[in-house]
């Protein structure tokens, strides 16, 4: 059987029991929201498990201690389904939430195995057709025609914006009737807290030069290799420097882009840091070059901490968050040129006004309510 592996005691009382599903804690935005509702509801009296196809991951150490870990020991996400039905028949929670493609697919294909009365939610947080026809694995083409098959098994969908809501109706013909639109609850007390805490790093002390910052995973989607050509293009223009905040597979590639552009002296990627936060409230300027998004969490936590913003208007969810361009500079995907001229805009004009009202449903305390109607509802 499954274990628990920060050895949390939890009551079997009456509180409700749901169960959150992923392959493991990446440093990812899927990841880092699914911690937040697992606090969420274990602070309003829920019993919450945090299940994983292996509890390994740097957001591990982030867990809730109200939250227990479930590790299915598994080398893949889908080996672990055995772990998984016998969790389900063993534990059976009210409702098991899970998130990102092949874990939605295990969940509910656990669900049916095991037979039990637990409700699955499964949650899509990025862009389905634009995930899946630019993946490098041949399998990923057969996500479409296995989600269209299995998500009709669900409780409900949530998907965290409504371009992505009417991107995975089209794509996985699904009824709209099961598909709910919930943001991303991103905005807490603590993102605050910690973007007040010390950087370590230099330039984070220098402001003379206008400081550029993106994070997010090194990956193909986020097309870091474009802002590299536009920050080279706009840095002819006017100095400034560029922090990479995260690790992926496209590292090794993006660093030699780096070396072959002359770039050495005002690029910087430390990686992956534990506060991302504290950075982006010290920097000038936030950019995201993506191809594609469902809803990028790291543009509301930008504009909840008064910075700058400067994104592609990729599918979807940047131009949904920043208001047509009321709250930041869109440019089209894939320009270099576009993406130069807007950070250099940004640069001379005044940061655009943003209200608690236009982040508002951004707010974990929103999202736990929104999804307490979803697992108790009859």
């Amino acid at each position: 059987m499954a274990e628990s592996t920060n050895g949390q005691i939890v009551s079997t009382g009456a509180a409700p029991h749901v169960a959150l599903f992923l392959p493991y804690l990446a440093s990812g935005g899927a990841e880092r929201v699914m911690l937040h509702i697992a606090r969420g509801l274990a602070d309003e009296g829920f019993r919450v498990d945090l299940v994983l196809a292996a509890a390994k991951g740097p957001y591990l150490k982030q867990v809730s201690p109200k939250v227990r870990v479930v590790d299915l020991k598994a080398r893949r996400v889908i080996t672990s389904l055995p772990g998984l039905v016998r969790y389900l028949r063993s534990e059976r929670p009210t409702a098991l939430v899970s998130a990102l493609a092949h874990a939605n697919l295990v969940a509910l294909w656990a669900n049916e195995i095991a037979r039990t009365h637990t409700r699955v939610i499964v949650t899509v947080h990025s862009t389905l057709s634009l995930s899946t026809r630019f993946s490098p694995r041949k399998r990923d083409r057969l996500v479409p025609w296995l989600t269209h098959w299995s998500y009709k098994r669900a409780h409900r969908v949530v998907a965290v914006s409504t371009g992505s809501a009417k991107d995975l109706v089209k794509i996985a013909d699904l009824d709209p009737e099961i598909v709910e639109v919930i943001p991303n609850p991103v905005i807490t007390s603590e993102l605050f807290e910690t973007s007040r805490m010390p950087v370590d790093h230099s330039w984070f002390g220098d402001r003379s030069t206008p400081l550029l910052l993106t994070v997010g995973r090194l990956t193909a989607a986020k097309n870091y290799m474009l802002l590299l050509d536009a920050f080279r293009e706009a840095r002819a223009r006017q100095p400034m420097k560029l922090v990479f905040l995260g690790d992926g597979e496209e590292r090794e590639a993006l660093e030699s882009r780096v070396q072959a552009l002359g770039l050495g002296d005002d690029v910087s990627m430390p990686g992956f840091v534990d506060n991302p936060w504290a950075y982006m409230a010290k920097a000038d300027m936030f950019v995201l070059s993506s191809k594609w998004e469902g809803l990028p969490t790291v543009l509301v936590e930008a504009l909840a901490l008064d910075m700058k913003v400067v994104s592609t208007d990729c599918e979807f969810g940047p131009r949904e968050l920043l208001k047509d361009g009321k709250l930041g500079w869109l440019c089209p995907p894939g320009d270099t040129h576009s993406l130069a001229a807007a950070i250099l805009q940004a640069l001379r004009e005044e940061k655009r006004t943003v209200s608690k009202e236009d982040l508002a449903a951004f707010n974990l305390e929103v999202a736990v309510r929104r999804y307490k109607a979803l697992l108790t509802d009859t």
